[in-house]
């Protein structure tokens, strides 16, 4: 299984981005998925779930949502009104695999 995340860049605070997570060797169907974020000098942590139920971090409750492509294979992290707080760079896990990370900066 591997997964990729793609999606990140520079953008302005309030500004929003849609980060993808795409996997080859399994199907997301409806398993539960996962994003993380870390940043510099941090620990990671973790954003939010969307498996039976979706929850989220209190830090991004009401601006991230998640979506999913079956056809595409993927999942999808749409970040809206963008705080310099959330630059990090945001991982995607299904199960026990995690893609490599995608970077996130948002500029004051």
């Amino acid at each position: 299984v591997q997964l990729q995340a793609s999606g990140g860049g520079l953008v302005q605070a309030g500004g929003s981005l849609r980060l993808s997570c795409t996997a080859s060797g399994t199907v997301f169907g409806r398993k539960p998925m996962q994003w993380y974020r870390q940043a510099t000098g941090k620990a990671r942590e973790w954003v939010g779930t969307d498996g039976i139920t979706t929850t989220w971090a209190d830090s991004v409750k009401g601006r991230f949502t998640i979506s999913r492509d079956s056809a595409k294979n993927s999942v999808y992290l749409q970040m809206n009104s963008l705080k310099p707080e959330d630059t990090a760079t945001y991982f995607c896990k299904l199960l026990t695999h995690w893609g490599p990370g995608t970077l996130v900066t948002v500029s004051s």
